[in-house]
């Protein structure tokens, strides 16, 4: 998949990261989970439905996530399986220059979530999660407890 692509292709897609993508974690409120969140990390390119041609063509050099259409008219990239986000940004890191800090948290959240044994350990997750606050910009941003 990704380890096919060039080096100019992975500074390509660092640079979009960079520009007009968004890598976080969500901590959902969901009483079926065994501590009452589902964790949902996620890695979002965003482009205007306008240059949707030229976008597909971005996406099939992934080729790990899905494409969606928001109702505004903006096409998101969304890759949210762990592994293939884990794999994108390896692949991408070495030429991101913004979004340093993000994908770092990010690659250690989801070793940290794979070592979750007990209700400390996901009290410290969600301790990694809260860090995105400082990180990234929210207009619906919701406070929460730490503890679940």
């Amino acid at each position: 998949m990704l380890k096919r692509l060039t080096s100019v292709q992975k500074a390509y897609l660092a640079g979009f990261l960079d520009g007009d993508g968004s890598v976080y974690v969500r901590a959902k409120p969901n009483p079926t989970y065994r501590y009452g969140f589902q964790i949902a990390p996620y890695v979002v390119l965003f482009q205007s439905s306008k240059e949707s041609d030229s976008f597909s063509e971005l996406c099939k050099l992934i080729d790990v996530g899905h494409l969606r259409t928001r109702s505004d008219g903006i096409l998101e990239y969304v890759i949210s399986k762990a592994g293939e986000i884990r794999e994108f940004l390896h692949c991408v890191a070495p030429y991101v220059v913004l979004k340093k800090r993000q994908i770092a948290l990010m690659l250690r959240i989801l070793e940290q979530k794979e070592r979750i044994e007990c209700r400390e350990d996901f009290a410290a997750l969600l301790r990694l999660i809260d860090l995105y606050r400082e990180l990234n910009y929210s207009k619906k941003r919701k406070e929460r407890a730490l503890t679940p």
